[in-house]
């Protein structure tokens, strides 16, 4: 993935130079100038992520950059800088389309802090336009397709959900498309022209889910610097996205819920409320039910959440659209790789239907692009497929159930020592032996407490 492109703007050689050091350090692709009308050519010539301007200077002032940088470039975010700072040019520049204002003198990381927001409002703007290009009617569901009687009653769920208001529960294995289905539930309804703002629960610390989701304000905790907008008040209008909402904390899960029924979010340190208007789209790909039999989650947010509820199958229960998704796959990447794409020859069409595709739809597509990378044929055989696709060995056995019967978790157990065993101790390979998810076998281990290693050696 490229680097964000920041332009730099100012006059002032020193700082010009202190500041593209500092970003380029941070991995950014800088270009710094010190007339506003080089670095307008340049944002003229290609586009770029962020303006980074100095409010006085020769030529043109930064409003007026501002202002003539947007014209040609309406998606860029803009940050201004000045040593002359007052309330009026900071709410000038706010007006005038600035997504953010820093007072010299500032430090580096209040710098850096401004600039990952700034560019972080630019990645969303472009994703919501692409979005709302992409969807056309109430019937596109982008990368979702599928004439398999499953996928129909999904598809009549999700143009229901897109007609009302309600907060959906979107529940399938990693890999089936559940931020796809989300998306298309925003972009095809009336919230489309407001934010999307995805949240992967899994991917944020205990100790800052918090602050991530409902902001904090400035010295609310150690390092809070600034004042800070959680997604909930960053979203209002649109739809937030918690993805794998089932990885929560209790705790969190409380304050999640106060939300949901108030519609009022308080920000880390302060005691003033704030009304919201924010649709909820939660996805999992656990069995929450059970989670809340556990004792893991808490029932009152469960019903909050399933209000409407749209289970999407894997890709096994549905292997009759795998031709389908091959040939969308195909046009997809021909684009994507700008050349034309092989077909499948029907051995290899068999060989991908026996197979339980543990990572569903995103393994499918993954899959697809190797291979068609690594081929300069027209034509894709068995012997070109991956080795996991060569065997001719039943996906499914026979089970003689004793006469005495059987516990299924200890048969679970012997099953996951064994694919642990056959791996190497390997927890991906083994969820592929499984037909399970990562994530749930992971879950699976912790449930019996098995630990992978001493399965190995076993």
């Amino acid at each position: 993935m490229n680097a964000p492109r920041i332009v730099i703007t100012e006059d002032d050689a020193v700082q010009r130079e202190i500041l593209g050091d500092i970003l380029q350090e941070a991995e950014y692709d800088v270009e710094a100038y010190g007339l506003p009308s080089k670095a307008l050519s340049a944002i003229e010539k290609s586009p770029c992520d962020l303006l980074l301007t100095d409010l006085r200077m020769p030529e043109m002032d930064g409003l007026d950059l501002l202002r003539r940088a947007l014209r040609l470039r309406p998606e860029l975010a803009v940050v201004v800088m000045t040593a002359y700072a007052t309330v009026q040019t900071a709410v000038t520049a706010m007006k005038e389309g600035a997504c953010d204002y820093l007072a010299k003198p500032f430090d580096k990381d209040e710098l850096l802090v401004v600039v990952e927001r700034a560019l972080e409002q630019t990645r969303l703007r472009r994703e919501n336009r692409q979005l709302r290009e992409l969807i056309t009617d109430a019937s596109a569901m982008g990368n979702i397709v599928g004439k398999s009687a499953p996928m129909q009653k999904v598809f009549d769920l999700v143009n229901r959900a897109t007609r009302v208001s309600s907060t959906v529960l979107i529940q399938g294995e990693s890999g089936t498309g559940k931020e796809l289905v989300a998306r298309h539930i925003h972009f095809a309804g009336p919230r489309k022209s407001e934010p999307f703002i995805v949240v992967n629960c899994a991917a944020i610390p205990d100790t800052l889910v918090e602050s991530e989701l409902f902001g904090h304000e400035k010295g609310a905790f150690t390092g809070a610097e600034t004042s800070r907008q959680g997604k909930f008040e960053i979203a209002n209008g649109g739809t937030l996205f918690l993805d794998e909402i089932g990885d929560m904390q209790l705790d969190s899960q409380a304050k999640l819920l106060r939300v949901l029924q108030d519609g009022v979010v308080e920000r880390v340190g302060s005691a003033q409320g704030r009304q919201v208007d924010v649709r909820v789209i939660a996805a999992t790909n656990r069995d929450l039910k059970a989670i809340v039999d556990d004792g893991r989650f808490r029932e009152d947010l469960y019903f909050r959440i399933e209000v409407f509820p749209i289970r999407i199958p894997p890709l096994r229960e549905r292997i009759e659209d795998l031709p389908l998704l091959i040939d969308h796959f195909r046009h997809k990447l021909a684009t994507r790789l700008d050349q034309p794409v092989p077909t499948l020859d029907p051995d290899a069409l068999e060989a991908m239907k026996r197979y339980r595709w543990p990572g569903n739809v995103r393994e499918l597509e993954n899959t697809l692009e190797q291979v068609f990378i690594l081929t300069d044929k027209d034509s894709i055989g068995l012997e070109d497929l991956p080795e996991k696709f060569k065997t001719r060995e039943p996906q499914t056995g026979e089970v003689n159930l004793p006469a005495g019967g059987l516990i299924i978790e200890e048969v679970e157990q012997d099953l996951i020592r064994q694919a642990l065993a056959r791996s190497g101790g390997r927890i991906k390979e083994a969820a592929e032996l499984l037909g399970l998810s990562y994530k749930t076998l992971q879950y699976r281990l912790k449930k019996h407490d098995i630990d992978k290693h001493e399965a190995a050696d076993g």
